[in-house]
């Protein structure tokens, strides 16, 4: 059955580009993050008919003999006409209708003179399936039969006499449905048997993947357990939900290692009810360069009063030192030299900007009298520095976003398509590097496996 060979390969598929070994950043190890991995998945009841049909010859049943069955004086010929139809009930279950085309032939006579006379005639074979999800990653199915629906009785017309055979014909087909149980519940058995490959999805899914091309950023999950929903039964579909408890964990720059792989999957655990949303971390990076732009578009030329007089700013820039984000202006008029003021940044909820805090003050100057002025213009430029000056964060916001939400929509294999959605994001860390400011963004999305026509 295909496509459940792939179900859960493609659920944990690496769905992720390759990383741009070219920009590199500084290695950031974040904390792992404790989260779950929720994806519904409906399974179409026609792909387990597909299945079925497939193992299924036209020819169900034949009987060539007139001498056998004590001497019955009766052959009997059984085909499928229509393809075996499922449907799912309300207890864990499913009906399946095979639609039987008969024909038959019998003799009438004594001391070894017959008379033969056939006759064509068609019947739907009901059963009932009922299916039972392992945890172990296989499924039960326990088929039994559910009578039969005459479309035509047989009758045999020998002219005057009208002979109804549909005891002889029931007796038969009764006999070949319980050895067709078996043969279902064996098929089911054989090719519902998951464990194989959940371990190939397991590894993959602990393969580090690249969530970031422009940052150079890795996403490294560890699968813990796997959690699974009771299936549930509609007119033509089975649905359930799959959630996988991992740690997450994000770096920067070197490909971290991957984890040890695993030769058998452990058994799952049944859970009534699955969260909808997960988290995982993503990072955005801010050049010193372009932090730099945006500290020179604020404040670039801007006069301040200091003591009657102006002070005048000609040229800024933003760079780390340590810890702390610096940013040196270099002034003009009533003060000449260089301002310093450092902070450390972080994440400014309502203005949704990477704004400073804790500041710090220096002033580089020559003249001696000027520096008795720098509590009054320490006050001006770090009061301006501290409410003006931020990173606007929604940009990156919208980037991660967009870079996250292309990764779950698309259809890796015909038929099978992620669908995923991202519902909220939010900087909760802000870190330096050599090159500029990493935001570390939490973010809340779903993913959703769609299958269709595999």
């Amino acid at each position: 059955m295909k496509f459940i060979k792939v179900l859960f390969l493609l659920a944990f598929i690496n769905i992720f580009g390759q990383t741009n070994v070219d920009n590199q950043l500084a290695v950031h190890n974040f904390p792992k993050i404790k989260s779950s991995i929720t994806m519904p998945v409906t399974i179409p009841l026609s792909e387990v008919s597909n299945m079925i049909n497939s193992s299924v010859k036209e020819l169900i049943y034949q009987d060539d003999s007139y001498t056998d069955n004590n001497n019955d004086q009766f052959k009997v010929k059984v085909w499928k006409t229509r393809p075996i139809r499922l449907v799912g009930g309300t207890n864990q279950n499913i009906l399946i209708e095979v639609p039987l085309k008969i024909w038959a032939e019998k003799g009438i006579g004594t001391l070894g003179v017959y008379t033969y006379q056939n006759t064509t005639f068609e019947t739907v074979m009901s059963f009932n399936a009922s299916l039972t999800l392992k945890n172990n990653w296989t499924i039960a199915t326990n088929t039994q039969p559910n009578g039969f629906k005459w479309v035509t009785k047989p009758v045999l017309d020998f002219g005057r006499i009208q002979i109804p055979i549909t005891s002889l014909v029931e007796k038969n087909l009764k006999e070949q449905q319980e050895k067709f149980c078996k043969t279902i519940d064996q098929q089911m058995a054989t090719q519902l048997n998951f464990q194989q490959y959940t371990v190939m999805a397991w590894n993959v899914f602990s393969q580090p993947f690249n969530i970031s091309q422009e940052y150079n950023t890795w996403l490294k999950v560890t699968p813990v357990n796997i959690n699974i929903t009771p299936l549930k039964f509609y007119g033509n579909q089975i649905d359930t939900n799959i959630g996988i408890d991992i740690y997450s964990e994000t770096f920067t720059g070197t490909k971290p290692e991957s984890s040890q792989p695993v030769k058998t999957a452990s058994d799952f655990n049944f859970i009534p009810v699955l969260a909808d949303r997960f988290l995982l971390q993503t990072t955005a990076n801010v050049p010193f360069t372009e932090a730099t732009n945006i500290a020179r578009n604020m404040f670039l030329n801007k006069e301040y009063d200091v003591r009657n007089s102006k002070v005048k700013i000609k040229d800024i820039k933003v760079y780390g030192v340590d810890n702390r984000v610096m940013i040196e202006a270099e002034t003009e008029g009533y003060v000449n030299g260089k301002a310093f003021i450092s902070g450390i940044p972080v994440y400014d909820e309502i203005k949704k900007k990477i704004v400073l805090s804790n500041t710090k003050f220096n002033l580089k100057t020559a003249n001696i009298l000027q520096k008795t002025a720098t509590l009054l213009f320490k006050g001006k430029i770090v009061k301006m520095i501290e409410e003006e000056y931020g990173i606007p964060t929604q940009d990156l916001e919208n980037s991660s976003r967009k870079s996250i939400e292309e990764a779950f929509n698309k259809e890796y294999y015909k038929g099978l398509k992620m669908s995923g959605k991202v519902f909220n994001l939010k900087p909760t860390n802000i870190l330096l590097n050599p090159s500029g400011i990493t935001a570390v963004i939490d973010t809340n999305a779903s993913l959703k496996l769609i299958i269709n026509g595999i």
